[in-house]
């Protein structure tokens, strides 16, 4: 991290470690003839991105540009402490959570505080406990005076500690652990704390640490570590952590996989493909992509004059999905893998894949809805390196198919184990020119939480929004659209209201200026079916529409509401 050796350095210590725990995996074997099977009916969570999120993925004066984020829908993201000292592979400090937060914002993003970032080297050099403790009150009393930062969603205490720590200066991890947050803890009651944030997933280790931290009430909120050699271990990981925690008498936690991929992973779209199916399979919260070389890029997404890659069009497939993610099953787990979604509202089902050579089969189940004939659209996008711009992606193939029983089989040839490719399948006789309907639940959600309703629109909605007075709980939803020309839209919100009085939440669009939504009672909680309208100017293509309870300056909202959906026409 800290420079291209101690990069070097690290990469080879993490194979150690993973050898010596006996987690590294062998490398896939691409062989044509392989099968993803997509079950359009089985859908198993919201669209909410879950894997577009990076270390390090801004820089400060907004690197890279708002548009290049907007399209692939940042869901979270892992920036330095304030007053960053670290300074990765040679660069100046920089990335500042506090001073790219307002970028965060107007692209929908959280933010972890990466705590020991305030240190200028990697692996972190250990001063005293005096010293860090009083880094630590400078940095949560940063946070606290940055009135209009509302997108911090956790403090992760320290980075990978089966590496970094320094037992020899610093004591045992553990006991560290527990006083640093008993320190954050005493300025600040109210953000979620991360951790531990190992390189690995280790069971022993794992089981020592949440031992330790139950028994002394210090437990994190979010459970993280790092996935950094194959995206194979994931779905064990992620199982035996929660036989784990459930053995030691531990409520789940919210689980983030905030790095994920090796420098040679990274910016290959196909490699990069099988790791976003299997964290979505998983059931994790949020999954950060690595910081392996330069600030302001969202860690080779982009060139450095904001020129789309290869590896980004993956994300802007993902980026476009909305409804539910809905089930897909690799033949095996080493080769041909992909994620995909449902649109219910449009009838669009949207599969991305890779990680495979040759010709190869993508088997869709449960098309019903979308009728007998349809429009079957193959796109691919090619590993260009983070260096070399890809100015759209190459269509393969449009063909129109029959649909036989809710079945459909399409073959892709010629795969290229390093590419990715996007099959897009829809009603042959069309579907709407722009998303109109966008769901609350695949929105970003701040203090709030997405719940299931069979009334609701998609099946889902977002309650709870019930916060507002303080930038640490502040309750809104970001809706991130994208609309096809500047005017007025007439924006419906699909609400509940069981209060019995009128609610009120604050709106407003592109960081513009606040007006007030007023929401008539309702039969009674999480059931959906009223709406209320108002009129929204936006500008032509991407727009944030932030629905509040309380946010930076607004008073807050009155009552409470309950958010089904935003439809735009």
């Amino acid at each position: 991290m800290s420079t291209p050796r101690t990069k070097r350095t690290r990469a080879a210590l993490l194979t150690a470690v993973m050898l010596a725990c006996g987690l590294a995996a062998p490398q896939p074997a691409h062989a044509a003839g392989a099968t993803l099977t997509v079950n359009v009916g089985q859908p198993f969570r919201p669209v909410t991105h879950v894997a577009s999120g990076g270390l390090y993925g801004l820089a400060e004066n907004s690197r890279p540009a708002d548009s290049t984020l907007l399209p692939i829908k940042v869901n979270s993201l892992t920036q330095p402490a304030p007053g960053v000292g670290q300074r990765p592979n040679g660069q100046p400090p920089g990335g500042d959570s506090l001073l790219v937060a307002p970028q965060a914002t107007r692209t929908g993003a959280g933010q972890f505080i990466r705590m020991p970032d305030i240190y200028p080297d990697f692996p972190y050099r250990w001063v005293s406990w005096d010293d860090w403790l009083a880094k630590v009150t400078t940095m949560v009393n940063a946070r606290l005076q940055a009135t209009s930062v509302t997108n911090v969603i956790g403090w992760e205490l320290w980075n990978e500690p089966d590496y970094t720590w320094n037992t020899a200066a610093a004591g045992a991890f553990n006991d560290g652990w527990v006083r640093t947050f008993r320190a954050v803890r005493a300025l600040d009651t109210l953000t979620p704390i991360v951790g531990p944030s190992t390189a690995v997933y280790n069971r022993s280790w794992m089981q020592s640490f949440l031992t330790r931290a139950r028994d002394t009430g210090t437990l994190p909120d979010v459970i993280c570590w790092h996935e950094l050699q194959d995206p194979v271990r994931i779905a064990a990981d992620v199982a035996d952590y929660r036989n784990l925690e459930a053995s030691l008498g531990i409520s789940p936690r919210r689980i983030s996989i905030n790095e994920y991929a090796a420098p040679a992973e990274v910016d290959v779209p196909g490699r990069v493909a099988s790791y976003v199916a299997k964290l979505e399979r998983a059931g994790v919260e949020s999954a950060h992509r690595a910081f392996w070389y330069e600030y302001g890029t969202m860690n080779g997404l982009v060139t450095g004059n904001d020129q789309p890659t290869g590896t980004w069009w993956l994300y802007k497939w993902y980026g476009d999905m909305a409804g539910d993610m809905v089930t897909t099953t690799p033949g095996t787990q080493t080769g041909l893998d992909g994620f995909a979604s449902y649109d219910g509202t449009r009838r669009i089902v949207n599969v991305v894949f890779g990680n495979e050579a040759g010709a190869n089969t993508v088997n869709l189940t449960g098309l019903g809805a979308l009728g007998s004939s349809v429009r079957v659209t193959l796109l691919s996008t090619p590993s260009s390196g983070r260096f070399t711009a890809v100015s759209a992606p190459t269509t393969v193939s449009t063909t129109t198919r029959t649909v036989s029983n809710g079945q459909l089989s399409v073959s892709v040839p010629n795969m290229s184990a390093t590419s990715a490719y996007q099959l897009v399948v829809e009603p042959a006789s069309g579907v709407p020119a722009y998303q109109q309907r966008y769901e609350a639940e695949n929105a970003s959600a701040f203090r709030a939480q997405r719940l299931t309703a069979t009334s609701a629109s998609g099946g889902g909605y977002v309650g709870r929004i019930d916060n507002s007075g303080t930038p640490r709980t502040d309750s809104y939803v970001d809706f991130v659209v994208n609309v096809p020309a500047a005017r007025a839209y007439t924006m419906t919100i699909g609400y509940a209201n069981g209060t019995g009085a009128t609610a009120t939440q604050g709106l407003a669009y592109n960081g513009g200026a606040w007006a007030t939504v007023s929401y008539p009672p309702t039969a009674a909680w999480g059931q959906f079916g009223a709406t209320v309208s108002t009129s929204v100017s936006l500008r032509a293509g991407y727009n944030v529409i932030r629905l509040a309870k309380g946010s930076p300056y607004f008073a807050g909202g009155t009552g409470y509401a309950e958010l089904d959906y935003i439809q735009l026409t």
